[in-house]
């Protein structure tokens, strides 16, 4: 490993007041030589710097503790839908490894990678599962399950909310990961959030470090039941956004 790797995700981190031990730092760099190397084969990221991989993709995966506090001191259940190549929910695990996740992305190549990875950090309590969240949100095995939904996903809030919601728990959370300006956008999907059984309770925005792209976390709590009507089939939250 790089000594510069090791200072640059540290320097990073301590913005967050996350502190990783040894074995972690490397864990996150067997992770990166991992994403590049199998990246030459196959579509799983357009960031391949090393800089860049820290601050877009791990420092911005653990960003979340900005709208989750404790999340280093609890075991939540946690499922990441379209992970593609893992995040946020590796970084999470490595830097919480408490925490209990589970990764969902509707193509087999990138589960093949994801557990390659979960296989080579030696990582538990983790697993990687292909499917689309219309379906696997109408299974009883994931259906409001979980304490935490998280997504870095790139679709509208309303439709992201349609295939999301329904994996929280009741007095459990949503939580997207939005760039730019989301006004507008929340605004949008706020009817849709309250279809699904939520509200926002809070929106987190800051600056990733040392850019100036602007991120909000999207605080949605789940406050009742998801409607058996949600998720609709495949194709339709994206077709037609609930308005």
């Amino acid at each position: 490993m790089t000594g510069a790797f090791e200072e640059s995700l540290r320097k990073e981190l301590s913005l967050l007041s996350i502190e990783l031990k040894e074995n972690q730092i490397n864990q996150f760099y067997d992770y990166f030589q991992l994403l590049v190397e199998w990246n030459k084969l196959m579509n799983l990221t357009a960031i391949t710097e090393m800089d860049e991989v820290i601050t877009k993709h791990f420092v911005d995966s653990l960003s979340l503790i900005k709208a989750v506090e404790e999340i280093g001191t609890k075991d939540y259940r946690i499922i990441d839908v379209g992970t593609g190549a893992g995040f946020p929910g590796i970084p999470l695990k490595i830097a919480f490894p408490e925490l209990r996740i589970t990764l969902m992305d509707s193509l087999n190549k990138r589960i093949n990678f994801l557990n390659e990875v979960i296989s080579r950090l030696g990582l538990d309590k983790i697993e990687a599962i292909h499917g689309r969240a219309e379906d696997l949100g109408r299974d009883s095995l994931h259906r409001e399950q979980y304490d935490l939904c998280v997504s870095r996903a790139v679709a509208n809030l309303s439709t992201l909310s349609e295939y999301c919601m329904p994996f929280a728990k009741v007095g459990g959370y949503f939580i997207p990961y939005k760039s730019g300006k989301i006004e507008e956008e929340l605004g949008a999907a706020k009817h849709a959030i309250f279809l699904l059984g939520g509200s926002v309770k809070e929106v987190k925005t800051f600056l990733l470090p040392g850019t100036d792209a602007e991120r909000s976390l999207v605080k949605i709590a789940k406050n009742n039941g998801t409607s058996k009507k949600y998720p609709r089939k495949a194709g339709l939250p994206s077709k037609e956004p609930l308005k």
